[in-house]
């Protein structure tokens, strides 16, 4: 899945001659909180936050002619003074993974999305990574239900079940095997996730434990795993 279907294109950029304060009041204007900064051709120098200029704009706690002193000077101070020239880019062919990673290792909340010559076409968010995860595991598709199985780690397990599910006209968009998270009791075993589309589920559990299979719900006692029969 790739970052051109959920960031947000032709996003809103300023130039670097851009003064602190008009910056800011754009963003509280628009409820943003990042801003790419481009040249003359839409080009990216940088990006700003608002934290950069909140950190930037006067203290509340300044009074009279300590407060005005600090405006007026902020009032002449352009973006490219505070802006960030340490940031990481998208391509529109970058992946989900490509995104989560560089969300990771920054810790950041947006990213710019740059075309081949490196003009801003797009951003993309935490909230667009969201959007974009629920998509991928059809969390918004009507009448869907999500089953964790056991998974037996046999040959051709898989393909037992999605025929076991077929010969029953079941619906189903999502099959995917996690390998789990180790030995230990409170981690993650290795599950098959099944997302079907029908609100029967007591009729998909019968199909999947007649398969020899094993629909699974941690027990959260911390005892071993329950296994629904």
């Amino acid at each position: 899945m790739f970052v051109h279907y959920y960031m947000t294109p032709s996003p809103l950029t300023i130039t670097s001659e851009m003064a602190v304060e008009e910056a800011y009041n754009l963003l509280r204007k628009h409820s943003f909180r990042h801003l790419p900064v481009v040249d003359e051709a839409g080009v990216l120098l940088g990006m700003v936050t608002d934290r950069d200029l909140r950190s930037a704009c006067p203290s509340t706690i300044l009074k009279g002619d300590a407060l005005q002193v600090v405006r007026d000077r902020v009032s002449q101070t352009p973006v490219g003074d505070i802006m960030s020239r340490d940031f990481v880019t998208l391509e529109p062919v970058s992946t989900l993974d490509d995104a989560l990673l560089r969300f990771k290792s920054r810790s950041i909340g947006a990213i710019p999305v740059v075309d081949s010559s490196r003009r801003v076409v797009g951003i993309f968010s935490l909230n667009d990574m969201m959007a974009a995860w629920r998509s991928l595991m059809g969390i918004d598709e009507k009448g869907s239900m999500l089953l964790t199985i056991r998974d037996t780690n046999e040959a051709n397990s898989l393909s037992r079940l999605v025929q076991a599910l077929e010969r029953k006209k079941i619906a189903f968009t999502r099959l995917i095997r996690s390998p789990g998270k180790g030995d230990n009791a409170s981690r993650e075993p290795a599950i098959v996730y099944l997302r079907v589309n029908t609100f029967n589920l007591s009729a998909v559990h019968r199909i999947v434990e007649e398969a020899g299979f094993t629909v699974q719900v941690p027990d959260w006692s911390g005892d071993e795993e329950l296994e629904e029969k």
